[in-house]
């Protein structure tokens, strides 16, 4: 038993990075998202979610065989290998912090209504306060990266990831969506539907979101890793990809084969769970509001790190949460998870916004890494091939469309 316990633990410390982004990504957003395409519109833009996981790998790993070069993350190397490159990182940085503000604020109203929902099932229809809740979060979590370093959070997310995961496969085979309809979905097409384009951009603003790519290169640079890694940097890539796919993939699975064919729509994360009582029983409902606890809080910690982060990586300081800046700005940040509270919009309304703002600033992420990348001066050797270059280049062609489909469904 030490000997399995030994090899997982290798494993999952081989992945570090991988774990931290697979946390920020599948989160409530991305929970919402899928299970609300899933009900919709089954299985038919299953296919925007493959696109997304593989562009997600490509850019990752794009991301990532700069900083293993350089030595230098994201936000460096754009400020300082193009002319006046400042102001397009800057516009990143601010861009990425409003974005996660924003996701912040439904990801912690959507935690605090399922932790309601799950005291009211477990005790005889209790009611606490959703500020009382999110309080009792925000302390714990800030008291946790108050004294905590990058491998405790590696670990916690760890824990919620594999949590997260289990629990969203336990009600898929709870629930037994039919197969077949989801290899349908692996044909491209777009419903001729209001919010079809919205939902397309959505998805692929929480699976190729522009925040993952620049944190790639912070958490490549924080796990130690030199151009030595590169095979451990593209498994580790592989590996997180996979993970997006297979588990927003098993989320919009079980919505399509129930909800869809009962012809059931989905609003919001909470409704989720009263439409899947009837169908798995209350274990069901409770262990699918564990697996969406999990999912949130896996993607707080990352967001409440990103401004510290990326004013680090901007400024070309070292990475130290608890410097006084960073535990002021993680202050700040725990502030604005009380915006569900204060604010009319619903939690997933806030969520949806977020989504599409991720999709709007993909191509200033995109164009960026594909001009690096192919920098001899900057890349020497490691400069990109053909493959990389038409990857890249898709995922340009990609972000052009889905900002398009995010800008369109917006206006």
């Amino acid at each position: 038993m030490s000997k399995i316990y030994k090899k997982a633990a290798i494993a999952l410390a081989a992945v570090g990075p991988g774990l931290f982004l697979i946390g920020y990504n599948i989160g409530t957003g991305s929970v919402t998202t899928m299970a609300k395409t899933g009900a919709e519109h089954g299985m038919e833009l299953f296919w925007a979610l493959v696109l997304s996981c593989i562009f997600t790998f490509i850019l990752m790993v794009a991301y990532g065989k700069v900083t293993l070069v350089t030595g230098k993350t994201a936000l460096t190397n754009i400020k300082n290998e193009f002319q006046h490159g400042w102001i397009l990182a800057l516009y990143i940085l601010i861009a990425l912090i409003i974005g996660e503000l924003l996701a912040l604020m439904g990801v912690m109203g959507i935690v605090a209504d399922l932790v309601q929902e799950a005291i009211r099932l477990l005790f005889n229809d209790l009611h606490i306060s959703r500020f009382w809740i999110i309080l009792v979060l925000a302390v714990a979590l800030y008291f946790l990266l108050w004294f905590g370093q990058y491998k405790t959070f590696e670990k916690v997310l760890t824990v919620f990831v594999i949590f997260m995961g289990l629990s969203f496969v336990v009600v898929f085979f709870m629930v037994s969506p039919d197969f077949s309809i989801i290899a349908k979905g692996l044909v491209p097409g777009i419903p001729d539907t209001p919010g079809a384009f919205g939902l397309v951009a959505a998805i692929a603003g929480t699976t190729c979101s522009a925040a993952v790519f620049v944190m790639r290169s912070t958490v490549v640079a924080e796990k130690g890793w030199g151009i030595k890694n590169l095979k451990e940097e593209k498994k580790d890539a592989a590996v997180s990809a996979s993970m997006m796919l297979f588990l927003s993939g098993v989320i919009m699975a079980v919505a399509a084969g129930t909800l869809h064919v009962m012809g059931m729509k989905l609003e919001n994360t909470v409704e989720m769970i009263h439409l899947f009582e009837p169908i798995g029983g209350d274990i069901a409902a409770f262990v699918l509001i564990l697996g969406i606890v999990g999912a949130g809080l896996s993607t707080i910690f990352p967001i409440v790190l990103i401004a510290p982060w990326l004013i680090s990586d901007y400024t070309g300081k070292p990475r130290n949460i608890h410097s006084t800046q960073s535990r002021m700005l993680i202050l700040f940040a725990m502030l604005f998870a009380f915006g569900s509270v204060f604010l009319e919009q619903r939690p997933p309304a806030l969520m949806v916004f977020s989504q599409a703002f991720q999709a709007i600033i993909l191509p200033a992420v995109a164009i960026p890494i594909l001009l690096l990348i192919n920098r001899k001066k900057l890349m020497g050797n490691n400069k990109a091939g053909l493959r990389e270059n038409i990857g890249i280049l898709a995922v340009v062609l990609f972000s052009f469309m889905t900002t398009w489909f995010a800008i369109t469904e917006l206006l």
